[in-house]
């Protein structure tokens, strides 16, 4: 199988196993689930390769996950490329020195903070997270990596929602984008 139909195949298989979940958190919002993703394990060993695939020769030192879901594919991914893992986590939950951001998402706002130590100066960092909607969560955390002294390598994710822009955002922030598959509307 070519590079390309390999490609074509991982994100067919992972979008027909997105569920779909309407009108939550709020009416208007189609809500895409990752959790059978994560349910069923040829299917998450799956998902978890889309990254290895595309990541094992990639030059970064670390890789910086998003609250919450970031996490689950961040630390398989770390484990499997050797490479150190770093949470942005929402406020609050860190215990250490932070540094914080606040953003806007689809439906409000919110803010994530990173230790201060997490990220050194020249390091290269992948951003991860399950979902680009609206980018806000990636660009507060890009915003956060790049006050640290880090460089944002790529941001990555499972979904990318191109009708909310946030793909859009991050490459017009100069941050390139890859995501295993897309879903039109919100």
């Amino acid at each position: 199988m070519s590079r390309s139909n390999q490609d074509d195949y991982f994100r067919d298989y992972i979008r027909a196993r997105v569920r779909t979940i309407p009108d939550w958190p709020i009416d208007g919002v189609q809500f895409r689930d990752i959790t059978p993703l994560l349910q069923n394990p040829a299917t998450f060993r799956r998902l978890v390769d889309c990254f290895v695939h595309r990541y094992y020769e990639k030059d970064f030192d670390v890789l910086a996950c998003i609250d919450a879901r970031g996490f689950i594919i961040g630390g398989a991914l770390a484990y499997e490329l050797s490479t150190s893992l770093v949470p942005v986590r929402k406020r609050g939950k860190l215990p250490f020195d932070t540094v914080s951001e606040s953003y806007e998402l689809e439906y409000g706002t919110a803010e994530v903070e990173l230790h201060k130590d997490a990220v050194h100066q020249g390091d290269k960092v992948l951003l991860l997270d399950d979902l680009i909607a609206t980018g806000g969560t990636m660009l507060a955390a890009s915003s956060l990596i790049t006050k640290l002294g880090g460089e944002i390598v790529e941001a990555a994710a499972i979904i990318d929602l191109p009708d909310l822009g946030g793909s859009k955002k991050l490459a017009d922030a100069g941050i390139d984008v890859f995501s295993i598959c897309e879903f039109e509307g919100e």
